[in-house]
């Protein structure tokens, strides 16, 4: 294995190199090849960006059509037919079935600035400063993203002060159950000394930190008390959208009815970089043409894979697929934790992403690097990185699922003995 090259030339700040120490080759589906020939299930699915697999044979043949043809790959925000094809695809599909009339805003193509366009937008439409975001979440790493995260690994770095948020629990964080109501009672009072924000910005499930899942009707009152302050109401779909939870949407089903929306990672399909925000035609006429640009907003190639992604949702196929392997994927993760009952592991998720709470971040980081030793890669998240996070592709065939499940229960039990031992 030669990693001269990157230890030498590449920056200090790289990480996930760190945790798969191996040079990889190539990747079909569920599976990545390293430059030995030896493969590994992947369960970690470029972040959550590979929803559809490595190298979809589908929406690689739409990008190699694409690009003989001299497709548009790079138009800024310019009319392009392959733009046109996306919005109406992207409408007919996902926007007009559940009844939504929100405006494409498609930002730089990264899922952080989605989020500053967002809470640009919001301080733009109302006026406020100050925007809401809640314990464990994890929305982005430039600056006005960053002061939104919740976690202080990350925070630490801006070398700035990060402003302009109030810190909330998460419903599923210590006082989560009654935050809320007493933020509402504060707000209520005009001697209370605190002012209405501009909006309440949350993760449905917080994917990095830590697979926490938020109740429907908790959801509701946040976006009721939005409403009733007059903020925006912004969901961050970053991770747990584009089919991730069963719906292409994390929040379908629960009566919501967001002023914006923030996707990207799984939206191009393919794993090139694309980021869009929907938000509400009330809301988007505020903006001003060029009032937040990007040289890389709706690039050709994620557009022509993100139109073919859209076709998973033209039937019902892959999320009762994804519905039966997320729910194979509690269970056995259940069983791991049974079969450790006196550590009182929490198993947690929706959908196919699923999450085992090992309560030591130690632990957890043994686990990773024994999986990575059998075959299989796992990205830990949450809190003192203690909780093992599972997000393999949507379409991972059953038998790399299993495997990869045997795998994972295999480093868990490793993981303990090894810290037995010490």
């Amino acid at each position: 294995m030669n990693t001269a090259a990157f230890e030498q030339w590449e920056s200090e700040v790289r990480a996930y190199s760190r945790a798969f120490p191996t040079v990889f080759r190539s990747a079909s589906n569920a599976r990545q090849v390293d430059e030995q020939g030896r493969s590994y299930i992947d369960f970690f699915a470029g972040a959550g960006v590979l929803n559809f697999g490595h190298n979809n044979p589908r929406m690689k043949r739409a990008m190699i059509d694409f690009l003989e043809a001299d497709g548009i790959a790079h138009g800024l925000d310019m009319y392009t037919t392959t733009k046109r094809d996306f919005l109406t695809k992207f409408h007919d599909v996902i926007l007009a079935p559940r009844g939504m009339d929100h405006r494409m805003q498609f930002t730089g193509p990264t899922g952080t600035n989605a989020v500053e366009a967002a809470l640009k937008l919001a301080r733009l439409v109302t006026g406020r400063r100050e925007v809401v975001a809640f314990s464990h979440g994890f929305h982005g790493m430039t600056l006005g993203a960053l002061a939104a995260t919740a976690n202080e690994a990350f925070r630490k770095w801006a070398g700035v002060p990060l402003r302009d948020v109030v810190r909330l629990p998460y419903e599923t964080a210590p006082g989560g159950k009654t935050a809320l109501a007493d933020y509402a009672a504060a707000l209520s009072d005009a001697s209370s000394g605190v002012t209405a924000p501009a909006a309440f910005l949350v993760e449905v499930v917080q994917a990095e930190g830590g697979v926490n899942v938020a109740g429907a009707q908790w959801l509701r009152d946040v976006q009721a008390l939005a409403r009733d302050v007059g903020a925006l109401f912004i969901v961050d779909d970053i991770q747990a959208g584009c089919g991730r939870t069963g719906s292409y949407f994390s929040f379908d089903g629960f009566g919501l009815d967001p002023d914006v929306v923030t996707l990207a990672k799984g939206l191009g399909g393919y794993g090139t970089p694309i980021a869009m925000n929907l938000n509400k035609p009330e809301v988007d006429r505020h903006w001003s043409p060029g009032a937040h640009t990007g040289t890389f907003r709706g690039q050709g190639l994620s557009l022509v894979a993100g139109a073919v992604a859209l076709d998973y949702f033209t039937d019902d196929a892959l999320m009762t697929a994804v519905a039966a392997k997320g729910e194979l994927m509690r269970e056995r993760l259940a069983t791991v934790a049974a079969d450790h009952r006196e550590r009182d592991w929490e198993v947690r998720g929706r959908g196919m992403m699923q999450a085992l709470d090992v309560g030591d971040g130690a632990l957890a980081k043994r686990v990773q690097s024994l999986a990575f030793e059998k075959g299989l890669l796992i990205g830990p998240c949450g809190t003192d990185g203690r909780v093992l996070k599972l997000i393999p592709p949507l379409t991972i065939p059953d038998d790399d699922l299993n495997e990869g499940l045997e795998i994972l229960g295999a480093a868990v039990a490793e993981a303990v003995r090894v810290g037995a031992g010490r």
